[in-house]
């Protein structure tokens, strides 16, 4: 019998060879021949998945954002993980665990956007279009935590931009700068998130 192809595991092994490739010749010299070549699959597989380069790139945006919000959907109205500001914090710890873990993948993300940037392709639209639903959720949790006495009253369009903006420049050191301290970041997030605290209101234990 012929072997079955796992076409979800072959979109993904296309992806990730997608992006070392824009990252080593750059986005604009890259294309679809040099993918399959370093895939060892045909010019014409390659096609059966993706029409061109850029649809990889919004391929790989769009899988990484939609497996962050399902998972942190979940987790923003379980109860189990805390009270509001604590799955706040958890979420954005999460964040900063699967970016330290996806190392290369994120150093290939953001040379793919610095690239392409220069040659005049930017696709910042497309990373603010697919992650605006994270800030969406950190103001849900925070209008919650107002409502129930967590914080004495926080401005939730300023912090929940604050908080987004935190993570942001943790995945840039992460990618590019190479002295990055998870436990250190994960110390500021909480001292951030605690300042907004109500002082009459106990963390619940998770």
């Amino acid at each position: 019998m012929p072997k079955r192809i796992d076409h979800e595991e072959r979109k993904e092994k296309i992806l990730k060879t997608a992006l070392d490739v824009f990252a080593k010749e750059g986005y604009r010299d890259s294309n679809l021949s040099l993918i399959a070549e370093e895939c060892g699959l045909s010019r014409p597989t390659i096609y059966q998945y993706f029409r061109d380069k850029d649809e990889i790139f919004y391929y790989a945006v769009k899988l990484v954002t939609s497996r962050m919000f399902t998972r942190y959907g979940a987790i923003a109205w379980d109860e189990t993980y805390g009270d509001c500001i604590q799955r706040i914090e958890y979420i954005c710890n999460d964040v900063i665990d699967t970016a330290v873990n996806n190392e290369a993948a994120l150093q290939s993300l953001m040379d793919v956007m610095l690239q392409s940037k220069r040659d005049h392709v930017d696709f910042s639209q497309l990373i603010v279009k697919r992650t605006i639903k994270l800030t969406i959720l950190f103001k849900r949790l925070l209008n919650a935590a107002n409502q129930r006495g967590e914080t004495a009253g926080c401005d939730v369009d300023k912090v929940s931009n604050h908080i987004f903006t935190l993570l942001e420049a943790f995945c840039f050191q992460i990618a590019f700068l190479g002295n990055f301290s998870s436990s250190d970041s994960k110390d500021f997030v909480a001292t951030y998130l605690n300042a907004y605290r109500s002082e009459k209101h106990e963390p619940e234990t998770r």
